[in-house]
Parts: C-alpha cells; structure tokens; sequence
C-alpha cells in the first residue's frame, strides 16, 4: 500500500475503534451509595449492544432501567423471552445522579429467577 492511501486508511480504522467506544457510557452517572429496589411491571425491553434495558413501570411511574450486555445476559441464563412485556420484575441497581427516570441493574428477578447482571 502506497503512503497516501495508507494514511487515509489508518485514520479510517482510528475512527471505527473509537466508535464503540464513545457509544459506552461510564457508570460514574449512577448513584452506587442509594441501592434502590423496584418492583413492577415490564412495559418495554430492549435487548441489544451495548447494554439491554426494560422500562418498568413501578412506585407510580416508568423507569428506564439499564442492563447487561446481551451476551451476559443470555450466559448467565437470562434469555430476551424473560423480559417481556407484561411480565413482574424486580432490580436492584443504583439510581442515576441526573435523571431521576433511570436506574442501573445490578440484579433482576423475573418468573422467580434472579439473575446477577454485574
């Protein structure tokens, strides 16, 4: 490959390391001094990169709840099927210091199964 075309091509692949990284949030955002428990209702799920979520509808209002990975996820016996909607979860997570809607999973019991996410 010629300099001037190597160049490009190295600052392309630059980008494209850098990508995945900038789509990952810390967890320096969730408050790890207030465990907090929800119990509810599963209205939504995703479960896709980089990390799955459901929203919960509990204690009068719809969390946004943050999960594992999918690959965790399913490794640790947690398949999408479980997080359906209508289906009772409990989380056990860290509140996020600055939306007071979202909450970071540290556990999940859902059809009487717990499942460590961290």
């Amino acid at each position: 490959m010629k300099v001037h075309t190597l160049i490009p091509f190295t600052l392309a692949l630059v980008a494209l390391a850098a990508a995945p990284a900038a789509a990952h949030h810390g967890w320096s955002g969730y408050d790890s001094s207030k465990e907090t428990t929800l119990t509810g209702t599963i209205r939504e799920s995703g479960y896709e990169h980089p990390h799955g979520y459901i929203q919960l509808e509990a204690g009068g209002k719809v969390w946004v709840v943050v999960l594992a990975p999918p690959t965790r996820m399913e490794n640790r016996g947690l398949p999408r099927a479980q997080l359906r909607p209508g289906a009772a979860a409990t989380v056990v997570g860290y509140p996020h210091r600055t939306d007071a809607g979202e909450l970071r999973a540290e556990r999940i019991t859902v059809g009487g199964k717990t499942t460590e996410l961290r």
